[in-house]
C-alpha cells in the first residue's frame, strides 16, 4: 500500500514526527508491547526449559513415551507447535487490536489531519 496522499505527493516528514508524538500512536505501541514482551518472555522460558532439561535431566528427556518416541522428541515438536501458535495468536491480535488503529492513524495522516 502506498503512503501517498490523493495528490500523489508523499506526506511531509513533519507529519511522521507529529504522528509519532501523538497519544494514539503511543497507545498503539503500548498495546503492541503488551502482547510482544509477555509472549516473547513466555516462549523464551519454554525454550530455556527445553534446553535445561536436555542438558541436566537426560533420564527424564530420554524416557520413552510411545515406542521409540521419547520426551525430548515430544518437547522438540512442541517447540514448533508453540511457534506456529504464537504466530497465529499474533495475527489474530494484530487484526483485531492493532490494524484498525494503525489504519485510522495512516488515513488521518494521508488526509493531512493532525493525530
Amino acid at each position: 500500500m502506498s503512503t501517498e496522499v490523493a495528490t500523489g505527493a508523499p506526506p511531509d516528514p513533519t507529519s511522521y514526527v507529529a504522528v509519532q508524538g501523538s497519544p494514539e500512536f503511543a497507545a498503539l505501541r503500548k498495546t503492541l508491547r503488551g502482547f510482544i514482551f509477555p509472549m516473547a518472555a513466555a516462549f523464551f522460558a519454554w525454550y530455556a526449559l527445553y534446553v535445561i532439561l536436555s542438558a541436566y535431566a537426560r533420564g527424564f528427556m530420554g524416557a520413552k513415551v510411545v515406542g521409540n518416541i521419547n520426551v525430548a522428541l515430544v518437547f522438540g515438536i512442541l517447540q514448533f507447535v508453540t511457534t506456529f501458535l504464537i504466530a497465529w495468536l499474533y495475527a489474530r491480535f494484530a487484526s483485531r487490536r492493532l490494524d484498525p488503529v494503525a489504519d485510522a492513524i495512516r488515513t488521518r495522516m494521508e488526509r493531512g489531519e493532525q493525530a
